[in-house]
C-alpha cells in the first residue's frame, strides 16, 4: 500500500483529465484528487486548458479527504506564493484626505451629541 495521505500535505502529482470545473490529478496508483478550477492559480481562470494539459507534473495542496466517497480535494494555488501588489496601482489611486472628525464610523451617540448642539444652535438664532 502507498503512503498515508493527509489534509495539509504537499505532493506531486500528475493531471490525469481536464473538466471545465477543474483537473483531475493522480497522487499515487490508487489515488486521484480534483483540483477545481478556482483552486488552479491566483486570481481569475476562464479556461483551465490556458494553465493545465494532461500529463503535466504539478504540485498540490491536499485540502480535504472524504474517505467514504473516496474524494480528494486538491489545491495547486495553495502551494504558491500570492502575487505581490505592484506599487503601481497605489500611484493611480488617489489618496483620500480624512477629517477625523466627521469621516468614517462615528457612534450615534457622538453623532447625537454634536446634533443636539447643533439644534440648540439654530433655535438661538431663530429666537434673535
Amino acid at each position: 500500500m502507498a503512503e498515508k495521505l493527509e489534509v495539509g500535505q504537499i505532493i506531486e502529482g500528475k493531471v490525469t483529465g481536464i473538466k471545465p470545473y477543474g483537473a483531475f490529478v493522480a497522487l499515487n496508483d490508487e489515488v486521484q484528487g480534483l483540483v477545481h478550477i478556482s483552486e488552479v492559480t491566483h486570481g481569475y481562470v476562464k479556461n483551465i486548458q490556458d494553465h493545465l494539459s494532461v500529463g503535466d507534473e504539478v504540485k498540490v495542496k491536499i485540502l480535504n479527504i472524504d474517505e467514504e466517497k473516496g474524494k480528494y480535494s486538491l489545491s495547486i494555488r495553495a502551494t504558491e506564493e500570492p502575487p505581490k501588489k505592484s506599487k503601481k496601482s497605489d500611484k493611480t489611486r488617489p489618496k483620500r484626505e480624512e477629517n477625523t472628525e466627521t469621516a468614517g464610523f462615528n457612534t450615534l451617540k457622538d453623532k447625537l451629541e454634536e446634533w443636539i448642539q447643533q439644534s440648540k444652535e439654530r433655535q438661538e438664532m431663530y429666537r434673535n
